[in-house]
């Protein structure tokens, strides 16, 4: 049975989209604290993330921030794969098609600012 903490995935590679304030660091800590500081449990959930995933992270930063978060991910041993910068700050939206066998290949999961409780990822046998 499903619990609300858990994602069940299939067993094929994903991509992986998460926002990089709020859901991995604190909400503007790059601002109020002069650094970014990571939520606790991030690094940890990202890690965990099959090597055949691909991440993306997406940033309303602006460019002046680009080298100053590049340099913390690096220092800090974060996993992505692309980064992009200047998003918009509303909803993001995600539209994907649908398998044939009935996979829906589009998930969303929304998580309170600076709380990263994300799911336990648990893959469909």
């Amino acid at each position: 049975m499903k619990k609300e903490s858990e994602l069940i995935l299939s067993t094929l590679p994903k991509t992986w989209i998460f926002d990089l304030d709020g859901t991995l660091v604190k909400h503007n800590g790059y601002k109020m604290d002069g650094s970014d500081t990571l939520l606790a449990g991030a690094k940890e959930y990202l890690d965990k993330l099959p090597s055949k995933d691909k991440v993306l992270i997406l940033t309303s930063r602006t460019d002046e921030y680009r080298d100053m978060t590049l340099n913390f991910l690096r220092q800090n041993d974060i996993r992505y794969d692309d980064i992009m910068f200047n998003m918009p700050m509303g909803e993001r939206i995600v539209v994907n098609d649908r398998k044939p066998s009935g996979l829906d290949t589009a998930v969303a999961i929304n998580l309170n600012r600076d709380e990263c409780e994300l799911p336990e990822i648990r893959e469909e046998k």
